[in-house]
């Protein structure tokens, strides 16, 4: 563990600077109910729905350096900002055309007395943009939040340029994988306007911008092009980084202090070499690329996850012999002129990077190859520690899995997709609150997924997003993730503003339970459930992950499901006082589950089958026959001691697993817990750095699903949970299986919860349990019950 720990901490150097994030009761009231007098402006003679890259600039002069010099920023699709030559911040943070973000900055400090200049850096991926990009056309818009600081505001006064040393790449990997996060770049230094953000740059040949309309608050005006909504959520980390060594190079002499920042490369003309370079942990960052010379050479950079064999299998990431890299790539053409820095919009996704070089007649020198960690800010304030060390690196590549997986919004996975999946989003939405705390990407979340519910009620299985893709049980998922947040935080005003979603996703579901049999008919979309091996990509349906009627109807899991959803919003109606609704879906659930067992249950096998055709058995459909109360509470631990090891059964994988300990919790067998966690050793074991998509052979390194350890290690086997809504108290039921002592903490709205726990005998423990302000709650051990208060020994 702590090796673990300290190498991150080496590659990690020290934080980097940000403007000041100004609060949004800070925003002028009126921006956000009336038409901006800011314009939204792009390049006048440009093609604004093509591909492109554009520097905007504005000059202006202060006879005194104000206090407070606060702006409105936004761009589609991406912009960064500069002032006097300074990186400010990037954005906008993603939503939809009528929920567009814009940030929001004090800038005084980046200002001087007399001349300054603000200027930004735009780009449209167009088609090639990711699926993750929802967008409109290019444009930009910047805003004085007073009439103080209105002459800065953007329309035609404002100088702009299209950057043609920026052209997309289509640097992709040749197994013909699933990339959708956008394009790599190529740059090409001899077209590039060098120093273009400084104040002295000359612009006197750059076009004035073209005004394609005044900025407009999402609820004000009609014809509303970009919706404008401050930013929810806290700019990203950068953070300097440097990668830990070098595997292998070809043709060039190489040393580990030019990692270091040290003993520059000197590459001679017309020559190819090459050199593997290994960041030993996965990793979100901006690559960072200083050269001098070598006009006309090519530096390209691939990206990958790991290195792959002939039969293109991963095996253990830490091996590399025999193996090559399949990534994509950025290109870089150096000018020849000294310290030209070289970086790609958007940021990478790597454990290796594979630097190949080719000179042209002039020697190329590599002064510097580093990066900036990029990551939303979560903070590791949860701990947790035991006698079995292993569990201390499962926490840890745990918690980073969960870092690179959490953005501008929760990603599936970093490197293919960067998509906030619903089903991914609950499990890392629960991970967010018990390690950090911290509460506002999972709001985002929430707020986001409400935001694509389309005509028919659900919500999109993903969003934001410009493709979209409907999995009905992630729209249930949604409605449980909102449950999850109501237990949670003390937040009844967030929570009451989502039910009439939640109720058009439930209505949707009721209206297609087949009449004749009482359990769901055909549901149209993917009904993806888990990447099970038996439930493998039909290339006839072209869709994977589905269980047995699943596509055709009749699947008791789906059904299932629903009535798990159904009793969770019984449970939000009853505590807001609507107490007929939440009857409805109470009788709703109970129904459900009637016809299920009928239909279903197989008396020879004693299991739930998938369908009534009773072909089909999984541990999904126990796993929620249990969780439902399908099977009677008092059969429900037999049960699951039965089928969790059933080999017999299609198997739940990391994804699923979650749900498998939700009944381990439920029925008391928590003990049983890290006797579970087979998957996770088995990747440890295979050198990864952070949990992977699904068991080997596997797409994505890096899963946030599999970071669902890190919650667990605190809500059972520490056994911190809600006793009730809001977390208003808390119960602590530890299971410890043969684990001799743990302790640790976990972020609670009223502060830290600390835990220190010692096994006594067998069925003996003794230690102490300090809760925050005051915040109460009840011990419970092998029967026994200690009310909690502040601080409390315990001793049983």
């Amino acid at each position: 563990m702590k090796k673990f720990v300290s190498l991150i901490a080496a590659l990690i150097i020290v934080l980097g600077s940000y403007a000041q994030q100004v609060f949004v009761d800070k925003i002028n009231p009126d921006l956000l109910i009336k038409p901006w007098n800011a314009k939204w402006i792009n390049h006048p003679t440009t093609s604004a729905t093509d591909y492109g890259v554009f520097n905007f600039r504005k000059t202006f002069s202060l006879n005194e350096v104000p206090g407070e010099f606060i702006i409105h920023v936004s761009a589609d699709n991406r912009y960064k900002l500069f002032v006097n030559g300074k990186f400010v911040c990037l954005g906008p943070s993603r939503g939809d055309q009528l929920h567009w973000r814009f940030e929001s900055v004090d800038i005084s400090s980046f200002l001087q007395k007399g001349d300054n200049l603000v200027a930004a850096v735009v780009w449209n991926y167009a088609e090639q943009k990711p699926w993750a990009q929802i967008s409109y056309k290019t444009g930009f818009i910047l805003q004085g939040n007073s009439s103080a600081e209105s002459f800065i505001n953007t329309n035609d006064s404002w100088k702009v340029v299209k950057n043609e040393a920026f052209s997309p790449s289509g640097g992709k990997t040749s197994g013909g994988q699933f990339i959708v996060v956008g394009p790599c770049d190529r740059i090409d230094a001899s077209l590039y306007p060098w120093n273009w953000e400084q104040l002295a740059f000359d612009d006197s040949n750059w076009k004035n911008a073209k005004i394609i309309t005044w900025g407009q608050p999402r609820e004000a005006g009609t014809g509303i092009e970009w919706g404008l909504e401050p930013r929810q959520i806290p700019f990203m980390e950068l953070i300097p980084q440097e990668f830990a060594n070098i595997r292998r190079s070809s043709n060039i002499e190489i040393s580990e202090d030019f990692l270091r920042g040290n003993n520059p490369i000197t590459i001679k003309a017309n020559q190819h070499c090459s050199f593997l370079l290994d960041q030993k942990v996965l990793t979100t960052a901006y690559p960072k690329l200083l050269v001098s010379g070598g006009k006309g050479s090519d530096i390209k950079l691939t990206y990958s996850e790991a290195l792959f064999d002939d039969n293109n299998q991963k095996g253990n990431r830490n091996e590399i012999e025999g193996k090559h890299i399949d990534g994509y790539s950025d290109t870089f053409i150096p000018d020849g002129a000294d310290s030209r820095l070289f970086e790609p919009l958007w940021f990478r996704t790597w454990r290796y990077v594979l630097v190949e070089i080719n000179t042209s007649s002039e020697p190329l020198i590599i002064n510097k190859l580093t990066s900036e960690f990029t990551a939303y800010p979560l903070e590791e304030n949860a701990a947790f520690i035991s006698d079995q060390t292993d569990l201390s690196k499962i926490w840890d590549v745990g918690w980073h899995t969960a870092r690179l997986c959490a953005g501008e919004t929760y990603f599936d996975c970093p490197y293919y997709e960067q998509l906030q999946y619903v089903g991914d989003t609950r499990i890392q939405a629960l991970v967010s609150l018990y390690v950090s705390g911290d509460d506002r990407l999972i709001r985002n979340a929430i707020q986001l997924l409400d935001n694509s519910r389309i005509s028919e009620g659900l919500t999109t299985s993903r969003y934001p997003t410009s493709i979209p893709q409907v999995i009905p049980p992630f729209s249930l998922y949604w409605v449980n993730m909102i449950h999850d947040y109501w237990m949670h935080r003390d937040d009844p005003e967030f929570v009451i503003s989502f039910m009439d979603g939640m109720d058009q996703v439930l209505n949707w579901f009721i209206q297609r339970v087949d009449p004749e049999t009482g359990i769901l008919g055909r549901i149209p979309y993917w009904n993806f459930v888990d990447w099970a091996n038996e439930w493998f990509w039909d290339g006839e349906k072209a869709v994977g992950g589905i269980p047995k009627g699943g596509y055709y109807g009749q699947s008791s899991i789906l059904t299932m499901h629903l009535a798990y959803t159904a009793k969770h919003a019984a449970e939000l109606h009853r505590y807001f006082g609507e107490n007929n609704i939440a009857l409805k879906y109470e009788r709703i659930a109970s129904d459900l589950l009637k016809a299920t067992k009928d239909q279903c249950w197989d008396e020879s096998k004693n299991y739930i089958a998938d369908t009534p055709e009773k072909t089909d058995f999984s541990m999904h459909a126990q796993i929620f026959a249990v969780l439902t109360d399908l099977i009677s509470k008092e059969e429900q631990a037999d049960f699951v001691e039965r089928f969790k090891d059933d080999k017999s059964l299609i198997q739940a994988t990391m994804y699923f697993r979650f749900y498998l300990t939700r009944c381990l919790q439920k029925t008391s067998l928590g003990d049983e817990y890290l006797s579970t966690l087979g998957l996770w050793h088995e990747m440890l074991a295979n050198g990864l750095t952070t949990f992977a998509e699904k068991p080997d052979p596997t797409r994505s390194d890096c899963h946030a699903w599999s970071a669902s350890p890190n919650y667990d290690f605190l809500s059972l086997v520490a056994g911190i949970r809600p006793a009730e809504p809001g977390f208003k108290s808390v119960v602590i039921e530890p299971n410890m299986g043969d684990l001799k002592n743990i302790e640790g903490k976990m972020p609670h709205p009223n502060g830290m919860i600390n835990f220190k726990l010692k096994r006594v005998g067998i069925n003996g423990i003794k230690g102490t349990i300090d809760l925050p302000g005051t915040l109460t709650g009840t011990f419970r051990w092998k029967g026994n019950e200690i009310s909690l208060k502040k601080s409390t020994i315990i001793d049983l």
